[in-house]
């Protein structure tokens, strides 16, 4: 694995979240990273992907450096060509070319702007890394994607399945009073596709997540009838893809409680967290014995223990 951009770097899933378990029973590689540095760059707030991170590549002996990229750097230029006489004090092309210089891998986290759907899909932040920089690339999180959650949680619905059954698994929109990407769950969606799961969308009329990315997914907008019989209910908030970036109504009826598991199969439920309680997930499922939430955001480590490696076995 020469990067971790997207979910198109992992050449076999299932080898891949069998090593992760592997790694979260037993370290067999502590000192992998012996004199290789990870620099983390964080263009938007982090709490699990930073520490998650941070101590995957402890765990193989890196060392971290960690920047605010928002708050302690220059302000970057993306843009080809450009007359550099406004704000922005530094360009891509240096600051990846030195950064390479500093460290053995770059990780990046930038979210969308949520105004211009072509701008956010062209990744410009993510891929201005991955062409300047001469070291390999991890997204913590970018305009469209977060493939490390999405690793995260095919260990997870490994780990908490029936074995002996092909488990349901809904991905459901739940309200939320602000405008948040579709990068989590265009990610869940990519990575179950790729597993022998019963997928099902449900969200609200005007939420439908890119076509492209849900292909022939099957989506319910009836919340209740997507529950039924589900084994895994994964929630989360996301604004209209058609509208970009818009929330078109609060549907306050779509928060995800005890009652509406009554259909499913005694679902577990997920979250990437942090979540709003009683307005996304409500208290009776998070502190109830259906929340795999915390040990989802466990797994998180190794997940990321499990990318850094492949990339560190690409490097020796």
């Amino acid at each position: 694995m020469k990067n971790y951009t997207s979910l198109a770097d992992i050449d076999n899933l299932e080898t891949l979240i069998k090593e992760a378990r592997s790694l979260k029973s037993n370290n067999t590689a502590p000192n992998l990273g012996n004199g290789k540095i990870l620099g983390m760059l964080f263009f938007n707030p982090s709490l699990r992907t930073r520490l998650s991170t941070e101590k995957a590549a402890r765990l193989l002996g890196m060392e971290v450096m960690v920047m605010n990229a928002d708050k302690d750097g220059w302000a970057l230029e993306f843009e080809d060509g450009a007359i550099m006489d406004s704000n922005k004090a530094e360009h891509i092309k240096e600051a990846a070319a030195v950064l390479s210089q500093y460290c053995d891998i770059i990780a990046v986290r930038a979210f969308p702007e949520l105004k211009n759907k072509e701008k956010d899909e062209s990744e410009q932040v993510l891929n201005s890394f991955k062409k300047y920089a001469s070291v390999p690339v991890i997204n913590l999180e970018s305009a469209t994607g977060h493939p490390l959650q999405a690793l995260t949680d095919a260990i997870t619905i490994q780990e908490f399945k029936n074995a002996k059954k092909k488990p349901k698994v809904v991905l459901s929109w739940a309200p939320h009073p602000k405008a948040l990407p579709q990068s989590v769950p265009n990610s869940f969606v990519e990575i179950m596709q790729k597993l022998e799961v019963d997928l099902v969308i449900t969200n609200p009329e005007g939420y439908d997540l890119n076509p492209e990315i849900r292909k022939d997914t099957r989506v319910e907008h009836d919340q209740e009838k997507a529950f039924e019989d589900a084994d895994f209910v994964y929630v989360k908030n996301w604004s209209s893809y058609e509208n970009y970036g818009q929330v078109l109504n609060v549907e306050k009826n779509w928060t995800v409680n005890k009652e509406k598991l009554k259909q499913s199969n005694n679902a577990k439920v997920m979250h990437c967290l942090p979540v709003r309680r009683n307005v996304v997930i409500a208290d009776d499922i998070l502190d109830s014995e259906n929340s795999i939430v915390i040990q989802q955001a466990n797994n998180r480590t190794f997940a990321a223990q499990a990318v850094l490696k492949r990339i560190l076995e690409c490097l020796k």
